[in-house]
């Protein structure tokens, strides 16, 4: 019994020794270990390890893409030296475990806090080089391409990664904001007034262009008319006259019954004329005297 008490005994110390010496590292995670505060050794593949135990200790880093985002908006000064407030966040992770644990204490929150600094440092550089416009629409891409490699440049000093920088919001404070509405609804006004002036005048310049054209068609076409009336007049003259040259007398008596025609088409005409006038030659006699 004695024996089988310290066989168990022995197992126990056995496990517990196994226990002190085995650890595992997860395939998230980097593993350092410490010898008396030193780093010994660093684990970056998945598996079971073993240490010495009570001198040897073990601390594990999280190597995840992390999320930086700032609590609040950062304001910053464009080249017109007016104010915005951005709002913007980062993604990065750990790579190098021991410059990160030499850096920054393997502190995360130490390397957020750096990670802001070279963010916003950089904001600052890249907006004070650009416009109001340029940074909301504009050249936003660059901006956000040109932040992400100078922050992991910088951020590689300290054993981390970044991997994408992004702008969430670009605002304009409030102040700033109702002065550039106003400014925006005088040059909208000023454009209008310039285009209803602008048009005024085509109109007129139409208008005047429409008369102009007018008077020479009716010119023209008056013009036309007479010239027909004039063409018709002497092709009747010479009708007339080729009629008159072959029957003189026969001419003569259509013209007067044109004439009686015309002069009686009323009753209420009145014709004051001697009984022997010529009006009423073929009135008097049907037939021409010989």
């Amino acid at each position: 019994m004695k024996h089988f008490n310290m066989i168990i005994m022995a197992v126990l110390a056995l496990l517990i020794l196994a226990s002190l010496s085995m650890y595992t590292v997860d395939q998230r995670q980097n593993a350092m270990v410490f010898q008396l505060g030193e780093v010994v050794a660093v684990h970056k593949q998945p598996g079971l390890y073993f240490k010495l135990p009570l001198i040897q200790n073990v601390r594990y880093f999280d190597t995840r893409i992390l999320t930086l985002d700032s609590a609040d908006p950062e304001r910053f000064i464009t080249s017109e030296k007016k104010n915005v407030l951005v709002d913007s966040f980062a993604k990065w992770r750990i790579i190098d475990v021991k410059q990160y644990y030499v850096s920054v204490g393997g502190d995360e929150a130490r390397a957020a806090t750096r990670l802001q600094q070279t963010i916003n440092d950089g904001l600052r550089a890249e907006f004070g080089k650009r416009t109001i416009q340029q940074v909301v629409s504009g050249q936003r891409d660059q901006i956000m391409d040109t932040l992400r490699s100078k922050a992991d440049q910088d951020a590689r000093k300290i054993g981390v990664q970044v991997l994408d920088v992004r702008l969430k919001h670009v605002d304009l404070p409030q102040e700033v904001s109702e002065s550039v509405y106003r400014r925006m609804e005088a040059e909208r006004k000023r454009v209008a007034n310039e285009l209803r002036s602008t048009g005024s005048a085509e109109a007129e310049k139409i208008r005047a262009d429409a008369d102009r054209q007018r008077e020479v068609i009716i010119a023209e076409a008056y013009r036309g008319a007479q010239q027909l009336k004039g063409e018709g007049d002497a092709k009747a003259s010479s009708i007339y006259g080729a009629a008159y040259s072959k029957n003189p007398e026969f001419y003569a008596f259509y013209r007067s019954m044109d004439a009686y025609r015309q002069s009686f088409r009323s009753k209420s005409d009145v014709l004051v004329l001697e009984p022997n006038s010529a009006f009423f030659k073929y009135m008097r006699s049907p037939r021409p005297s010989k």
